[in-house]
């Protein structure tokens, strides 16, 4: 097999067996690890040495000496109950003191704010105090039997990541790295600085793999070390004060600290983002992408390239944000948890090449004696390696200790026939455009910013509330559609939906990927009922179209055919419960459909809704035509092999081309098909461990039946 695309990590002392490691699974680039630095012999090992740089930590002798300008972050203290009219609040209290401390350097009367949270009233300058010693505040003239929290800017003393991976691998003594702040005049100055005296100092980094840049993601811990909140995609930890008030120069207005505390969901990107927010984050992308490229450019004059790692200090770097493409990257690295996360990095404009960091990472908790890597490692790589058969990443790589994973040989070898398959893939695929069948839009508040980043909390991390939503989106990454992500403001662009066969909107009631109250707005609702009319399709998960008015609680029930009952129309009787007894969406279905978390009390309008799945008094999918269009319900879609063909099913139904469904089309559900018409190939993929047997459509409709291995992936030419 050919060799490269492979990026592996190494160990202090164990270079023989890196090269090893390196011949073996073909790897042509060396990498490093938070923990460790590089052997001075690493020349040797590989064709491209990458190098971490922390351009916001890692220096803790600056950091020291510069207290007042570590990053900072908002948080929010636990609601407090007042009993009498004076109420004493330790705003520490359920934080970790080792990572946060309250910022009492800046006028707190200017950055915090007490708030009465029965009322939502702001608490007046004049009846609260701070002791700077006990860490409380004292609110006076309080009613009593309302509760009350405390919004404060804290300094951070501890970067989260270095505090994850120091109680993650038993770290000890190790300094805690405390993060510093790019705003800041002196710390800007300065990372410029120690950017070129370091790339002097290394000059065997050929790749600087920015890890990352300024602000880390919402990550805070409780007080006994374990984490408190988490957001991947937070900005809470982006303020200063002096960022505060250049907002307000920018911007021509002053922000609240509850623009970033936000009743303490902190903005979570479940959340109907506010101007306000919008505005907020607009801000902090324009001034880390103008600071990145100042970086980027530095690199670059020292001959080497740059790389970001899409993850720790990434916020405001957004690779699907307006500036992005400006800053001038040569590659970005993101960790691989399935086909949606291989797809967000991969689908990322704007770079010379992309990367994926695949999972299990060699540390302790997963490579430990009775434990197999190599479950995870499969799970792993077939979910992704359905992403990768529509857009395939550039590189590939592990990362982590290596002296861990050679310990276990079984692993070792698997890995070695992934990086053999993987090389295989990408050359034969040869930068060429997969056929689809349909072109699907995913609607939600956030659009394109948030390409392939729906329904995360922490990246990859399951979820009660999120799976059932999720699996759309995994489901698709690697589904013969061509798929792209609209926002509310899009769907008033004339030109948005012309070329659309499908819109997706799938998510709970009130949050940013149902839409909320953009479902109120009255130019929406008539954009799109009419844009179904006309023949359009429209394919609903969860409760799509969400926002109680005018009689319906889915502002798109007449198109969808259902509705859901809050309690205010149980005196309408609902008469429509019996199930077709087939139906196209549901023809591969070989077990019971799973619905995930699915929903309850969904009912339809009338006996013209083709109700395709009925149980325990709920409706759980249907399909109805509204005028010369289509639109499909569906209480939940997890994923699994058999949703994924469901939901394909479902797409095709909506748009109204059944009979194109069956181009370049594999009926065996554990199969799919990927067609390059440019270059003359396509791809049989088993994504099963088991053998299957599959009839596979050409592009004609034509077909013939084949037998795969498990796991194979069979290459074969278009005639």
């Amino acid at each position: 097999m050919s060799k490269g695309r492979i990026t592996i990590p190494t160990d202090d002392n164990f270079i023989k067996e890196t090269m090893e490691i390196a011949e073996k699974w073909g790897a042509d680039a060396i990498r490093d690890c938070d923990g460790f630095k590089l052997p001075k012999n690493i020349k040797d090992l590989a064709r491209k040495v990458y190098s971490t740089y922390f351009v916001a930590r890692g220096d803790n002798e600056w950091a020291e000496k510069n207290p007042e300008e570590l990053q900072q972050t908002y948080l929010m203290t636990k609601h407090h109950l007042a009993k009498s009219d004076t109420l004493v609040i330790d705003i520490m209290e359920g934080y970790f003191k080792e990572q946060v401390k309250p910022d009492s350097y800046h006028d707190v009367k200017e950055f915090w704010e007490v708030i009465d949270r029965t009322t939502g009233e702001v608490v007046s300058l004049d009846n609260w105090s701070y002791n700077e010693e006990t860490q409380e505040v004292t609110i006076n003239n309080v009613t009593p039997w309302h509760e009350y929290t405390v919004s404060f800017l804290a300094y951070c003393i501890w970067d989260p990541t270095q505090m994850y991976n120091h109680i993650t691998n038993n770290w000890g003594d190790k300094p805690h790295e405390m993060p510093f702040d790019a705003r800041q005049p002196k710390t800007n100055k300065y990372i410029f600085e120690a950017m070129h005296k370091w790339l002097d100092e290394n000059p065997d980094a050929d790749v600087v793999r920015f890890t990352t840049f300024f602000y880390h993601f919402t990550l805070v811990f409780n007080d006994r070390a374990k984490e408190k909140y988490v957001d991947w995609f937070g900005y809470s930890s982006s303020v200063s004060a002096d960022g505060l008030r250049e907002f307000e120069k920018v911007k021509g207005y002053k922000l609240r600290p509850e623009d970033i505390i936000d009743q303490g969901y902190y903005n979570s990107s479940f959340r109907v983002p506010s101007k306000t927010y919008l505005d907020y984050m607009d801000f902090t992308q324009k001034f880390v992408s103008e600071n990145v490229k100042k970086l980027v450019d530095i690199t670059h004059e020292h001959g080497r390239e740059a790389m970001m790692f899409l993850g720790d200090n990434w916020i405001g770097t957004e690779p699907y944000g307006k500036y992005f493409e400006n800053i001038g990257l040569d590659a970005v690295v993101g960790s691989v948890g399935g086909g949606a996360t291989l797809r967000m990095i991969a689908d990322i404009p704007g770079v010379k090449y992309t990367e994926g960091r695949f999972l299990p990472y060699f540390f302790p908790d997963t490579f430990h004696e009775g434990n197999d890597p190599t479950i995870e490692a499969r799970e792993n790589w077939l979910t992704a390696r359905r992403a990768i058969m529509r857009k395939p990443v550039d590189r590939i790589g592990y990362g982590g200790y290596l002296s861990l994973a050679y310990k276990f040989p079984k692993f070792v070898d698997y890995i070695e026939g992934v990086c053999d398959e993987f090389r295989e893939i990408y050359d034969t695929i040869d930068g060429n455009k997969p056929y689809c069948g349909l072109k699907v839009a995913i609607l939600n508040c956030w659009g394109k910013l948030r390409t392939w980043q729906t329904h995360m909390v922490a990246h990859a991390l399951w979820y009660k509330q999120i799976y059932s939503y999720l699996g759309v989106i995994e489901a698709l990454s690697g589904m013969s559609l061509d798929v792209s992500f609209i926002n509310f403001e899009d769907i008033k662009n004339e030109d948005t939906l012309k070329d659309i066969d499908v819109i997706i909107n799938a998510g709970d009631a009130g949050t940013a990927f149902s839409g909320g109250e953009n479902w109120l707005d009255e130019e929406v609702t008539s954009i799109i009922r009419e844009w179904i009319y006309n023949g359009g399709g429209f394919v609903g998960i969860g409760e799509p179209s969400a926002a109680l008015g005018g009689g319906h609680f889915f502002q798109l029930a007449n198109a969808l055919g259902v509705d859901k009952e809050l309690g205010f129309s149980l005196s309408t009787d609902k008469y429509f419960k019996e199930e077709v007894s087939s139906h196209f969406i549901t023809e591969d279905v070989f077990e019971d459909i799973d619905f995930g978390e699915g929903q309850k009390n969904i009912y339809s309008l009338s006996e013209n809704t083709e109700i395709i799945k009925y149980e325990n008094g709920d409706l759980l999918m249907s399909a109805n035509t509204y005028g010369k269009g289509r639109a499909v319900y569906i209480a939940g879609l997890p994923y699994s092999i058999q949703n994924t063909r469901i939901l394909n099913r479902a797409c095709f139904y909506a748009a109204n081309k059944e009979s194109e469904m069956k181009k370049w089309y594999a009926d065996n559900s554990y199969c799919e098909v990927s067609a390059y018409i440019e270059s003359k190939r396509y791809a049989v993929i088993n994504n099963s461990n088991e053998k299957q047997v599959t009839k596979v459509y050409d592009g004609e409709g034509n077909f013939m039946e084949i037998e795969l291995k498990p796991t194979e992936i069979r290459w074969m030419d278009i005639k």
